[in-house]
């Protein structure tokens, strides 16, 4: 297939450019650079398009699924367009006629490109039907694999769940017991301390007490010490009285040992005396004992 340059450019050495507008016959603008121009300017693009809408019937878009409606839209609309062409010929200089027939052209050639783009395009559209047809049985089957499976996660998980609830109950039935532990050996642990508190307490006022005792005991010591050297000496001076009574009773006691040896002796002399016969020199008058006394006995 041969390539007709756009319409609008012209090779080197051509006549120049006119508007594609049937009718027109302005000469196109130049310019440097971008795509080139098809019309003079946007009245004649306008009417050009609003008259290609009128003569043109309505076509099946070139993706549509039906190739063969695709095609015979293309078809009627390049017969549309020939017909156009033809009507307008008489009224149009031969440069014209051939760019409007060589557009002509270039449509049949793009329908029949479009055709063959669109069969090719149903071609793969049934290979992807098919494979979307194979796609969606695999779907289902993992579907329903899926949806055994998440029945069997979703018993699990239910299964799961209780065992969580019994284990959460375990375990705050657990954490209660162990805070009763806790606190029942926290009251142990501070009945323990103050136990220790009062022991080193009595400790303390037993170390007092054995202190104050030894004290008390030294001071008692001493005190018994000063009243047994006391009593030792109050003894002593009490022996020593008796002593000194005891020698003077005994002095006592020997002079009235005497006196009585004495008074005895006098006795047995008056006794002597008046068991004596009486002496004719006497006369009737008892005589006296020696050392005593008249009218003893």
């Amino acid at each position: 297939m041969t390539s007709n340059p756009p319409a609008g450019q012209q090779p080197c050495g051509s006549a120049p450019a006119i508007c594609k507008r049937p009718g027109c016959g302005n000469i196109l603008p130049t310019q440097d650079r971008g795509r080139a121009r098809q019309f003079c300017g946007g009245e004649c693009a306008r009417r050009y398009h609003n008259d290609a809408r009128a003569l043109a019937p309505a076509a099946a878009p070139a993706d549509s699924p039906d190739p063969l409606a695709a095609l015979d839209a293309v078809i009627r609309q390049a017969a549309v367009l020939t017909r156009a062409a033809l009507d307008q010929a008489a009224s149009l200089d031969p440069t014209r006629v051939r760019v409007q027939i060589a557009e002509a052209e270039a449509a049949r050639r793009r329908a029949e490109a479009a055709a063959v783009t669109a069969g090719a395009r149903a071609a793969e559209a049934a290979a992807e039907t098919q494979a979307l047809a194979e796609a969606l049985d695999a779907t289902r089957e993992d579907a329903r694999a899926a949806r055994a499976e998440a029945a069997t996660a979703r018993q699990q998980a239910q299964a799961a769940a209780a065992a969580l609830e019994q284990a959460r109950h375990e375990t705050a039935g657990q954490i209660a017991t162990a805070q009763a532990e806790a606190a029942r050996c926290a009251r142990e642990r501070d009945d323990a301390a103050e136990t220790a508190r009062r022991a080193d307490a009595e400790i303390a006022r037993a170390h007092q007490a054995e202190t104050d005792a030894r004290a008390e005991t030294d001071r008692v010591r001493a005190d018994a010490a000063r009243e047994r050297d006391a009593l030792r000496e109050q003894h002593q001076a009490q022996l020593d009285a008796i002593n000194a009574l005891t020698a003077a009773e005994r002095a006592r006691a020997e002079r009235a040992e005497q006196l009585l040896e004495a008074e005895r002796a006098d006795r047995r002399h008056l006794t002597s005396a008046l068991t004596a016969p009486p002496s004719p020199a006497g006369n009737g008058k008892l005589p006296r004992a020696a050392g005593g006394k008249a009218g003893q006995p």
